[in-house]
């Protein structure tokens, strides 16, 4: 990889990392304060993960399509896998410097079950570039 693509890659990846973020920051605006007190922490984070699902496969398809020329398999992944630890960078520096909690307690403190939605949604976060770029160099 030349250290133009390298550039280009995180770029890319930054982009798409600030894409997820923004729409999870503005789904948080509506959660905490509205659907948590009334519903509970884990009942309002299973409504949110669908609308995250669905920011993921849509801004991983735009930028998978962005990624046409010049970048192979590897680069896009590279992206995603990229944006996808932007992404626990954010949770750690949440956690650890506006929350006072551990390292170990910004992973573990999590619901055992929205939590693992939401591990699931960084791992398609981190794949999403790629697999929705699939099939797409012959059609576009």
């Amino acid at each position: 990889m030349n250290f133009h693509l390298i550039l280009r890659t995180a770029r890319w990846g930054t982009i798409y990392f600030a894409i997820l973020f923004g729409v999870g920051f503005a789904l948080g605006l509506i959660r905490v304060p509205l659907l948590e007190p009334r519903l509970g922490v884990r009942a309002a984070q299973l409504i949110e993960a669908p609308l995250m699902f669905l920011a993921i496969v849509l801004a991983g398809r735009w930028i998978g399509r962005q990624l046409t020329g010049g970048y192979s398999s590897g680069a896009k992944l590279a992206v995603g896998i990229l944006a996808a630890g932007l992404i626990l960078g954010a949770d750690v520096a949440v956690g650890v410097g506006l929350r006072s909690m551990t390292l170990v307690e910004v992973f573990s403190s999590r619901d055992p079950v929205s939590g693992f939605v939401y591990y699931m949604l960084i791992g398609l976060s981190a794949i999403a570039p790629w697999l929705m770029s699939l099939g797409r160099a012959t059609s576009d």
